[in-house]
């Protein structure tokens, strides 16, 4: 699961014409330009998009200081929470604000820092889609197997697989980059830009592992809550005759299974929007190089996910509203506030 900021996006579109600046004045013939001064809207442009940059960093810090500081919400689900709130977060804080900063400058950090740069771009963007998995896996047995779920899923496994989803991200994006990481300048057109590019093959294989299979697995799973759903409805349908009470149990039931069919509906739809258009090149069979998934647009709306992903999970729960009076008011600083009834 990596790959996700990858095709030349931090390539540094340097300009050509006579009289431009040299990123390295040094270097006459080896130099890139450097960009442009940045014009009124463009301005305007890098504005909003550190507007979003702040919001997503402090949307998730919230998530993540409601689920680490209150007791009473450490359970499997809202560890899963936490863990994609860890990638969000760190989405907003560091991917986002060098991709702003790259747009109009030369790249001046040399090749280790490059390498560094990338490797942490796709291990932070790819555990966030595996987070999303999990969530989905999560909910589609909390749904469908009520009765086992306290016995299969636990805190202590939830804690695992969390682990094993980082771990199999920073695995995963070392063997795609490993020729990238033995020579991060290989691809570069002039010094003072940053670029990586994956070839067909590991192109193909990071449409799968990191699209095709995900939503595969996230559609899947939010087909079979809908079945269960309506299955729901109409076993209350035909025990119309029973008693009120037993038929109000029904009814609570149905709109549970349908709130959360509609949660994951919410899920899917705002994945395919942030993730389709980066990946459609690839799906067109065109060349992950010149495609249009280097777009800096393209690129936002794939880190927009990460400011998306915390109104979704975490704006639905009451607790998270309650939780975010208690952070600003600062009366999580007052001592056994941890112990403080949030659900």
């Amino acid at each position: 699961m990596g790959g996700l900021a990858t095709s030349c996006h931090l390539s540094l579109k340097m300009k050509t014409l006579q009289g431009d600046e040299l990123c390295f004045p040094q270097l006459l013939n080896n130099s890139c330009r450097k960009p442009m001064p940045p014009q009124s809207d463009a301005m305007l442009a890098y504005t909003l998009l550190s507007f979003i940059s702040l919001l997503t960093a402090a949307l998730n810090l919230l998530i993540i200081i409601s689920i680490s500081h209150f007791r009473q919400l450490h359970s499997p689900t809202n560890f899963l929470i936490l863990s994609l709130a860890v990638s969000d977060f760190l989405v907003g804080l560091l991917l986002m604000p060098v991709e702003i900063l790259l747009t109009e400058a030369c790249w001046f950090l040399g090749d280790l820092m490059c390498a560094l740069y990338y490797i942490l771009d796709f291990i932070i963007t790819s555990s966030s889609v595996g987070n999303i998995v999990l969530i989905s896996i999560d909910r589609y047995l909390a749904i469908c197997d009520p009765l086992h779920y306290t016995t299969r899923v636990t805190v202590d496994r939830t804690k695992i697989c969390v682990c094993l989803c980082w771990i199999c991200s920073v695995l995963y994006n070392s063997l795609i980059l490993k020729d990238f990481l033995r020579q991060p300048d290989s691809q570069n057109s002039c010094y003072g830009e940053c670029v990586v590019v994956l070839n067909h093959i590991t192109g193909a294989v990071d449409l799968v592992f990191t699209f095709i299979g995900p939503i595969t697995v996230i559609i899947v799973l939010y087909m079979r809550v809908f079945v269960v759903a309506v299955s729901q409805a109409q076993a209350m349908r035909s025990h119309i005759a029973a008693v009120t009470l037993k038929g109000s149990v029904g009814v609570t039931a149905k709109k549970s299974e349908m709130k959360a069919a509609r949660t994951l509906g919410v899920v899917v739809v705002v994945f395919l929007i942030c993730f389709c258009p980066y990946y459609s090149p690839s799906l067109a069979g065109e060349d992950i190089e010149d495609s249009s998934s280097s777009s800096p647009f393209v690129v936002w709306l794939l880190y927009f996910n990460s400011c998306l992903n915390p109104v979704i999970y975490a704006f639905f729960y009451p607790w998270f509203r309650k939780s975010i009076k208690l952070i600003v008011t600062l009366k999580i600083l007052q001592p056994d506030s941890c112990d403080t009834k949030i659900l």
